[in-house]
């Protein structure tokens, strides 16, 4: 069908880089804004990790932990804004670590990075509706306080809420445009409506100093500089979606422009709604050992009750956060999907030839879809053996993503930013500076992200990133070894083409650049056969 594809040049672009257009180019650069907006869906992921920033240190872990990860999510997010304008598909980057890669290194650099943003896209959107389960479930407690909800009620709240996200992706994917835009419009109402509800009805106010100033790690066990790192998993996992929009390249027109925009402008929004969101929420903020023996772990409930002074103002609110919960579950899935689809298409997954289709009647990638459904739901049995699941989840994720994120702006390093000079998204002067901030910090946030919220930890409260994280590995090695090696050879790029002449350039149309391409090699057709002529 692909009735939205009217771009030759963003066509023939990606022809370029070795692939066919299947999907229709149908989303606008709000469009992808709002995705990448609703997939780090910045009320929502604050909400869902409460419990880890007051734990790790309470009011300036929230607040300036919020404020430094917006910061280096700004830079990450702009390094790889730089890259995707040059080669602008959805295999994202994992086609770039490829490209950017010398040929000989360019076959497992893209496969370990297209294994790591899979798992990474898989384990955001378990993490982004199993949190959404665990909210759902603790609405129950504003008029039930003794209720707890069952290990088995949770997930199968869980896999119904991964139903819904699963039916709007297949059925109703011409609409994602329209949905997209409206979560930017619900996600600013939600927050206004809270900020006034809370600061107007609360019984009772923190000062400014105690929200700006006041430290508390002690429930942590950590020492107290070491928990205010740990405590960043709140900010860095909310703040970490921004490259999965990358996968959505082939059904937008114009991606080498409109993509990179959207990726910095969506962090940019999203870091400052969360910090809008965040200062009305502390300012009122009860007891804090109060709220870290919620239910669930998860406090949001309560805070909102005890902000409102009833279940049924507690529960409004609630309201608000879930239907953003919502958008952000079909983002994170549609984003995962595309992922599953770039990546299955280059044959990198066991049994590849089922999951690269794409459903011509309903123009999206049904074998991604399903795919990415059926792992997220066997993630949620974890929940059966540990009660952190969700820290688990949310551990791995951003571990995964961030490292995905960090290969091909290392490589891009190594290489002195050869390939990325002509891009139309350049970071110029301070390209390099930017880069290693970027570099750096993901280091210490792969560190970070594997430790527990707090210590000492039993076999039911541990976090299982490392696990979860090793389980994938395996896997992906063990298929490695089986026909990665034999088989996977990298995107498909012609042998015969320098990744400077994959990638797009600053200011050159394709479609034009081709065109003088095949009239010079006319011309000197032409003037071999005139020598010849002159020479008989």
């Amino acid at each position: 069908m692909r009735q939205g594809s009217v771009d030759a040049n963003a066509d023939a672009a990606l022809a370029k880089m070795g692939y066919t257009s299947e999907l229709p180019r149908n989303l606008s650069m709000l469009s992808i804004l709002g995705l990448s907006f609703a997939i780090m869906a910045a009320p929502y992921g604050i909400s869902t990790t409460f419990y880890i920033s007051l734990t790790d240190g309470q009011f300036v872990t929230v607040v300036w932990g919020w404020v430094l990860v917006t910061l280096i999510s700004l830079c990450i997010a702009a390094s790889l804004a730089e890259i995707c304008a040059v080669y602008p598909t959805a295999g994202g980057v994992y086609y770039w670590s490829a490209m950017l890669s010398t040929r000989e290194y360019a076959p497992i650099t893209s496969w370990v990075t297209g294994w790591l943003t899979l798992v990474g896209n898989w384990t955001l959107v378990t993490s982004i509706n199993f949190g959404g389960a665990q909210l759902i479930l603790s609405a129950i407690t504003l008029w039930d306080e003794n209720y707890s909800p069952e290990p088995y009620q949770t997930i199968f709240c869980y896999w119904a809420v991964m139903l819904v996200c699963m039916i709007f992706n297949i059925f109703f994917s011409r609409y994602l445009d329209l949905i997209n835009k409206v979560c930017i419009y619900w996600t600013s109402a939600s927050v206004f409506i809270i900020l006034v509800t809370v600061l107007v009805m609360a019984p009772s106010k923190n000062s400014g100093s105690e929200v700006f100033g006041h430290y508390d790690a002690s429930a942590s066990g950590w020492p107290d500089g070491w928990a205010f790192f740990v405590g960043l998993l709140q900010a860095s996992y909310t703040l970490t979606g921004y490259g999965m929009v990358a996968a959505m390249c082939e059904e937008v027109q114009t991606p080498e422009r409109e993509v990179p925009k959207a990726m910095v402008l969506s962090v940019a929004a999203a870091g400052l709604t969360g910090i809008i969101y965040i200062l009305p929420i502390l300012f009122v903020l009860p007891d804090i050992q109060m709220l870290l023996k919620a239910p669930g772990g998860q406090p949001i409930a309560l805070l909102f009750k005890i902000a409102t002074g009833s279940a049924g103002g507690g529960f409004g609110l609630l309201f608000l956060i879930l239907g953003i919960m919502i958008f952000a579950g079909i983002g994170s899935l549609t984003a995962a999907s595309r992922c599953t689809y770039a990546f299955a298409r280059d044959g990198a997954i066991p049994g590849s030839r089922f999951w690269k289709n794409v459903n011509s009647k309903l123009d999206v990638p049904l074998g991604g879809i399903i795919l990415s459904t059926i792992v997220d739901c066997l993630l949620g049995l974890i929940y059966f053996g540990s009660s952190a699941a969700f820290n688990s989840f949310t551990g791995v994720a951003t571990i995964c993503l961030s490292i995905s994120y960090g290969i091909p702006i290392l490589v891009n390093v190594i290489r002195r930013r050869q390939l990325v000079k002509m891009s139309s998204f350049s970071l110029g002067k301070f390209g390099y500076a930017i880069n290693i901030v970027t570099l750096v910090w993901i280091c210490l946030a792969t560190v970070l992200f594997c430790m527990p919220v707090s210590i000492p930890v039993e076999a039911s409260s541990m976090n299982y990133a490392s696990v979860v994280f090793a389980g994938f590995a395996t896997i992906s090695v063990a298929w490695y070894f089986i026909r990665g090696r034999k088989d996977f050879t990298g995107p498909p790029v012609p042998a015969d083409m320098h990744p400077e002449e994959v990638g797009v350039v600053r200011g050159q149309s394709v479609v034009d650049a081709e065109g003088m391409k095949k009239q010079m090699s006319r011309d000197n057709s032409d003037n071999k056969t005139v020598v010849e002529a002159d020479t008989r």
